[in-house]
């Protein structure tokens, strides 16, 4: 069965939906056909902004009064599960849904949905990997007595060829990404906040200056601006936000 068939198929059979997010990057690692299904289907929605430790503290504030009816968590230090919890209870009672509550976990590939599972049960239930598509089908897992989880692979839509997501998502993995220099100066105009304390107005002799501090030179002392942007991919991929430090 495909990726995207035990999507359909866990959207049908989850009572909610949770679509998980990277906090660092919600634009990015939002899927507009995945949510056209979910809105199409009217079942109740709950966005899950997972990595919010990666953020600051003042962005998180601001992306809450932007996004409704979503829940900041941390998958990796174990914060706002117990508040997403609450909020799946506080939903499933508003929607008159009944005892055990189907929880579908949706998203782009590597936002951390395994790791989000693994932390609101509080031992490893789902395989974790930081390649896209390890998780190949639908999984159910019982959190507690109220709640059952539906993992799913994550999808990218039929028709997105947009090469600077695949990158930075890890949808398609960094040492396979073509032109990673053409990545990362978009990522640099994009989310300049990434790169801090570093100066990326000029995002190729910042790019530069980054070859540089890694010791990545080519013949003649060259800056490989090829190296550094494959490894800032490997850092992002990977959850390390510290790219300019």
């Amino acid at each position: 069965m495909s990726f995207w068939k035990h999507v359909n198929k866990v959207i049908q059979k989850a009572d909610i939906l949770l679509l998980v997010l990277d906090a660092r990057l919600i634009e990015e690692t939002r899927n507009q056909e995945l949510e056209s299904k979910i809105y199409s289907s009217n079942k109740p929605i709950i966005r899950v902004l997972n990595k919010c430790d990666l953020i600051s503290k003042e962005k998180a504030q601001r992306l809450k009064k932007q996004i409704i009816s979503s829940v900041f968590v941390s998958s990796t230090e174990f914060l706002g599960t117990t508040k997403l919890k609450e909020k799946i209870m506080i939903t499933a009672s508003q929607n008159d849904i009944k005892k055990p509550i189907k929880v579908g976990v949706v998203g782009y590939p590597n936002v951390g949905k395994s790791s989000l599972i693994n932390a609101l049960k509080g031992k490893s239930s789902a395989g974790v990997s930081a390649s896209s598509g390890y998780t190949k089908g639908a999984q159910d897992i019982r959190i507690n007595k109220n709640i059952v989880l539906i993992d799913t692979p994550g999808v990218i839509p039929y028709k997105e060829k947009n090469l600077y997501k695949h990158g930075i998502t890890s949808t398609v993995d960094y040492s396979k990404v073509k032109d990673p220099d053409m990545i990362i100066y978009e990522l640099m105009e994009k989310k300049p906040d990434l790169f801090e304390p570093l100066d990326v107005s000029d995002p190729q002799k910042a790019l530069e200056e980054i070859a540089v501090k890694y010791n990545f030179l080519q013949k003649g002392a060259k800056p490989d601006i090829q190296r550094a942007s494959r490894k800032i991919l490997k850092e992002l991929q990977k959850g390390n936000v510290a790219i300019g430090e």
